[in-house]
């Protein structure tokens, strides 16, 4: 299940910027992970609303991004 997050609930929340980001670039992302839930919001704006998944389908798209950028290594 996804979820829309509000930023103003989020505020304790320890926010991380993906390593793929960059100052200049469109694509900005950070990630909070909670014990529940993981929440991923655009950090070029924090005060527009996030997504909110679940740890396991977190966990699944990391795995099927993982073997898409193996895929590209090897070709």
């Amino acid at each position: 299940m996804t979820l829309r997050t509000a930023a103003r609930d989020t505020p304790s929340l320890r926010w991380t910027k993906s390593s793929y980001s960059s100052n200049d670039g469109p694509e900005c992302v950070e990630v909070a992970a909670a014990p529940d839930a993981v929440h991923v919001r655009d950090s070029k704006d924090t005060t527009r609303p996030g997504l909110t998944v679940s740890p396991s389908c977190w966990t699944a798209f990391t795995r099927h991004v993982a073997a898409q950028d193996s895929c590209r290594a090897c070709a």
